[in-house]
């Protein structure tokens, strides 16, 4: 415990986004086109049957959807600021709290899987400053990520000559097993849809080294995840050590009822050694 927060504690120093870098927000953008863009539809209607139908009850319908969407907007603009460095910095506080989870002495190899902007594989190149670090991320579009943002951004941070960003897939992996030394995922396995998502946890540890070390964080709700309990005993049976579970919920969100106001219900990380 005191070991983590020292670690915590030097995690806090490390800021990013000082030089102009572009991480965007876990609250993206189309998000707010489609609320937004859902609203004055909703509003138009109202209007129209109003004025043109004379249907109060149906005008009432979409006004009443017209507000719900609008608080919604609202909402995910609270959300979005919440999550900005210039803002409530959530981002960096979550980021912070996985590293300094992560028992890694700094040699060797570090993956990051789902590493959007790459925030999180850019902080860890800057805390342990021997290491390579390695980001994976399919770059879906509706984020507006890419690998050359992810470039421009380690690069003006100083540490792209030891970070390798490249495209793909969680659910398949692109490297040979045990074949890295440290392994972080932050937020990632619940937007992959129709997966089990124990197992992709176990395809993300397959290219974990014997006695690397991992620290995965995300939304890991039973409907989602099953038990996460389970699945850490059944590492443990398989010979893995310091396998714990670490209410992030609690930790960093300071409790359920703001978790869930941040859409992020149920977030907990599983950390240990292989």
């Amino acid at each position: 415990k005191c070991m983590n927060d020292f670690r915590l504690i030097e995690q806090e120093k490390i800021r990013l986004g000082r030089h102009g870098e572009n991480y965007g927000s876990w609250m993206s953008t189309p998000v707010f086109f489609m609320i937004g863009g859902g609203a004055l539809l909703a509003l138009a209607l109202a209007v129209g049957s109003f004025v043109w139908l004379h249907v109060v009850v149906l005008a009432a319908l979409f006004g009443l959807v017209a507000m719900a969407l609008m608080g919604l907007f609202g909402l995910c603009l609270w959300i979005r600021r919440q999550y900005a460095a210039d803002g409530g910095g959530l981002m960096e506080k979550v980021h912070a709290h996985v590293l300094a989870n992560l028992d890694f002495d700094g040699q060797g190899t570090l993956l990051e899987v789902g590493c959007g902007s790459g925030a999180l594989a850019i902080r860890a190149a800057l805390t342990w400053p021997d290491a390579r670090v390695i980001g994976i991320d399919s770059w879906a579009p509706v984020y507006f990520y890419s690998r050359a943002g992810c470039m421009k951004n380690a690069d003006s941070e100083g540490v792209g000559m030891r970070c390798i960003f490249r495209q793909g897939d969680a659910r398949k992996l692109d490297l040979p097993d045990e074949s890295v030394d440290a392994l972080v995922s932050n937020y990632v396995y619940h937007n992959i849809v129709g997966c089990d998502k124990q197992a992709l946890l176990r395809e993300s540890l397959r290219v974990l080294k014997k006695g690397g070390v991992f620290a995965i964080n995300d939304s890991m709700r039973p409907n989602i995840y099953g038990d996460i309990e389970a699945f850490a005993q059944s590492l443990r049976d398989d010979g893995y050590e310091e396998v714990r579970i670490i209410d992030t919920t609690r930790e960093v969100f300071g409790g359920p009822l703001r978790a869930s106001l941040m859409m992020l219900a149920g977030s907990r990380m599983i950390v240990g050694r292989k």
